[in-house]
């Protein structure tokens, strides 16, 4: 990405480093061993080739550990495909998470939960038979539906307004960054308490 809306995005990430020096990401202990992830997507979001915009945010035991915005490789022909493809990717980040858990000793004893606020992806990932209108998306919905019914993972469903994921994928309002950086452990080292 180079021209002009390099130049204005690199400003703005810049402009907000300037004015959050104290922002930090602060692990907390919680009292449970949960591990679980948030995922969205944004339809066709790119204004130049309607790509899609995948973005997840991964919990160990309360605290955000990884996440990840990316641009998917083909275009999503509905926006359940697009929130489909961004829920695979999230299935692999919490696959890699629960096997490096394992290899330290303390790996998640029960189905980890992505969240996601497209109800047609989870339908699809829960049902069994293949649509025609999902075969473009057939090697993925094999590979969440294999996790899904080993029990390694679950796929609750969350109100677009308690989605953490939102701000790795499109743009929302100041008061709602602003809690999602509550919610996701970032705190002003330099606040008074």
């Amino acid at each position: 990405m180079y021209g002009p809306r390099a130049t204005y995005t690199v400003t703005r990430i810049l402009r907000y480093l300037k004015v959050t020096p104290g922002k930090r990401l602060i692990f907390s202990k919680y009292g449970h061993t949960n591990v679980e992830g948030y995922t969205d997507a944004d339809w066709a979001g790119s204004a130049t080739d309607r790509r899609s915009t995948s973005g997840y945010l991964m919990f160990v035991r309360g605290n955000l550990v990884t996440w990840r915005s990316k641009k998917q490789k083909v275009v999503s022909r509905s926006s359940a495909e697009a929130e489909y493809r961004g829920m695979a990717h999230g299935v692999s980040e919490l696959l890699w998470l629960r096997r490096l858990l394992k290899d330290l000793g303390c790996g998640p004893n029960k189905p980890m939960d992505l969240y996601c606020d497209n109800t047609a992806a989870i339908a699809i990932a829960h049902n069994p038979v293949q649509h025609d209108r999902t075969k473009h998306v057939e090697v993925d919905r094999n590979f969440i539906k294999e996790k899904l019914d080993a029990e390694i993972v679950s796929f609750p469903f969350i109100r677009s307004e308690y989605q953490l994921a939102d701000v790795l994928t499109k743009a929302v309002s100041t008061s709602i960054f602003l809690n999602s950086l509550d919610k996701l452990g970032m705190r002003d080292v330099f606040a008074p308490t």
